[in-house]
């Protein structure tokens, strides 16, 4: 097993302080819950940003507007064949213009009995342009600072560094009247990144250290004005020469009973991950706003 130091038990939220936000919000009422339309503050994704499951859109957390504040909270796994990613994660929103998050994200590799553990604190402002109305779509931008809390294994296998920042940009649109006379969902984002497996493995790495923009994309159409099915896709760089890191796809499920509640299922293809090939599995995400 790894080793434990003082430092990699501190986190910046608790996970019981999440699970009670959690509960709360089931119960206290949206502040914005008459403006904007069910389902514009999209999921939660593994690093916390509103988004899908993998990839971070325009879109701003919850549903507040103007000088509103909200924010949601969220319990997510996904199970490949050998590995687990466990993560919480909470936002808080201000208007339909900037969002704050932090999330702690626990990797079990099942095959070693061992974990990784990475915090991530991120931040996104929208900047121009509207998710449905008007000729611009959604435009955003965001940065995440991410800092492995255990970093033995990352350090083994030959990793740069412990920590690191990202930037990204994202462009979103939605048509309430598209092909099939159906509401479809298109998503497009650059990022900046050095991240091995998220960040999950450390940072740079002996076959690149330096920041690379990578691709990331999502595309969804609603069956229901509830009920939205959809892809994502996530490029990853490559830095380490000891295993392939190879990209992220998704095929989801979202589910959007009210303002208060939204729940992702997806199937996930994430390739090869440190040495293990055909990582497939499933993803759950159950998200709270108020």
């Amino acid at each position: 097993m790894v080793k434990t130091t003082q430092n990699s038990r501190k986190s910046w939220f608790g996970i019981g302080t999440i699970t009670l936000l959690l509960t709360a919000a089931s119960i206290v009422p949206a502040h914005a819950a008459g403006g904007r339309l069910l389902a514009t503050g999209g999921a939660t994704t593994i690093e916390g940003a509103a988004g899908g499951g993998l990839v971070p859109w325009a879109v701003i957390s919850g549903y507040t507007e103007d000088d509103q504040v909200g924010g949601t909270v969220a319990l997510s796994r996904a199970q490949v064949d050998d590995y687990r990613l466990d993560v919480t994660a909470a936002s808080f929103s201000y208007g339909n213009r900037f969002e704050l998050s932090i999330t702690q994200q626990m990797f079990t590799l099942e095959n070693l009995g061992a974990e990784l553990r990475q915090q991530v604190l991120g931040a996104k402002y929208k900047v121009a342009g509207d998710l449905i109305y008007g000729d611009i779509p959604q435009v955003s931008v965001g940065a995440m600072y991410k800092r492995n809390t255990r970093y033995d294994i990352p350090e083994a296998v030959g990793s740069g560094r412990d920590s690191d920042w990202e930037a990204y940009v994202a462009v979103s649109r939605a048509w309430l009247a598209g092909p099939f006379d159906r509401t479809w969902l298109a998503n497009a984002t650059v990022r900046s990144t050095r991240a091995n497996q998220t960040g999950l493995l450390g940072f740079g790495g002996d076959l690149n250290d330096s920041h690379e923009l990578q691709f990331e994309a999502a595309l969804g159409m609603f069956l229901h004005r509830s009920l939205a099915v959809g892809v994502e896709y996530r490029q990853k760089p490559d830095n380490l020469s000891f295993a392939r890191e190879q990209d992220w796809m998704s095929a989801f499920v979202a589910w959007f009973p009210s303002k208060h509640v939204a729940l992702v299922g997806a199937y996930v293809d994430l390739g090869e991950i440190a040495g293990a090939r055909n990582q497939t599995g499933y993803y759950l995400s159950l998200q709270a706003s108020f």
